[in-house]
């Protein structure tokens, strides 16, 4: 539920962020190009204003929804930033609707406090690991991208629009192989720095989160040694790129879905 002390300026930009994602997007015939990226525009300044307001709070709170919204606005900004370099990306509103939703889940399900044994490097940690979450949610809206233009050329509908299928592919695999880099590094950091970073009651333990962090990073690891000595293209490749995507959300968002809401426990 909304907590009661959420302060009027979370709750203001929480607004203006859900506002300013869904309008330009329900009038989209009716707005112009330059209209539209404003709007968009606002709700990411809005957005990012959330992350980092919900970040210095003291004590800070993290859990389910805030790990969403975060890979929501990592996902908004590197598709603004690929738009600018391939402006034959296609608009997609859903990640608008992906990005209010997220906004909105993040007021009613802030989290639970981070344990107060934990170390000044468990920001650090979880900032990786989300920005992992980022990097993999790129990686699937550019497999989806990737599918639709395969579907696209084999109809023989609009094949010029769109970038190229080899480009979205590249680009694909790029941010898989960056967020395995990044995963790696989360679960090296969980396993053997885990008494520093998070205290020693909350070190590393065998759940539900480990075993399917370990599940996607076998998942991805796979998937890139197919890829360059296997040759794996096209939708094995992609197969295989959901499969791991799969296991990741449900290590950590999933888990603590069921913790905070299913469950109502706080840790």
């Amino acid at each position: 539920m909304i907590l009661d002390s959420a302060s009027p300026v979370t709750l203001g930009l929480s607004a203006v962020a859900v506002f300013s994602y869904v309008w330009p997007a329900l009038r989209v015939a009716k707005h112009s190009a330059w209209a539209t990226r404003l709007w968009v525009a606002l709700a990411w300044v809005a957005h990012g204003s959330l992350i980092v307001l919900g970040f210095s709070d003291t004590p800070a709170r993290f859990g389910f929804a805030p790990a969403l919204s975060v890979t929501a606005w990592l996902i908004a900004t590197s598709y603004a930033v690929e738009r600018q370099l391939y402006p034959q990306l296609p608009a997609r509103w859903a990640l608008s609707a992906v990005g209010a939703v997220s906004v909105v889940l993040a007021l009613a399900f802030p989290g639970s406090l981070l344990p107060v044994t934990a170390s000044v490097w468990l920001p650090l940690h979880l900032a990786i690991g989300v920005s992992c979450y980022g990097l993999f949610g790129v990686a699937v809206v550019h497999a989806w991208f990737m599918n639709r233009a395969e579907t696209r050329m084999r109809l023989g509908v609009d094949t010029q629009s769109g970038l190229p299928l080899l480009t979205l592919e590249r680009l694909t695999y790029r941010f898989v192989a960056a967020g395995f880099v990044l995963l790696t590094a989360t679960l090296v950091v969980g396993y053997g720095f885990g008494d520093v970073v998070y205290g020693h009651a909350k070190a590393w333990r065998w759940d539900h989160k480990t075993v399917f962090s370990l599940l996607s990073w076998i998942t991805f690891a796979t998937l890139l040694v197919g890829r360059s000595y296997l040759g794996w293209r096209g939708k094995r490749a992609v197969t295989v790129l959901y499969i791991g995507s799969a296991f990741l959300f449900l290590a950590y968002v999933g888990s603590r879905f069921v913790l905070e809401v299913v469950l109502g426990r706080a840790t």
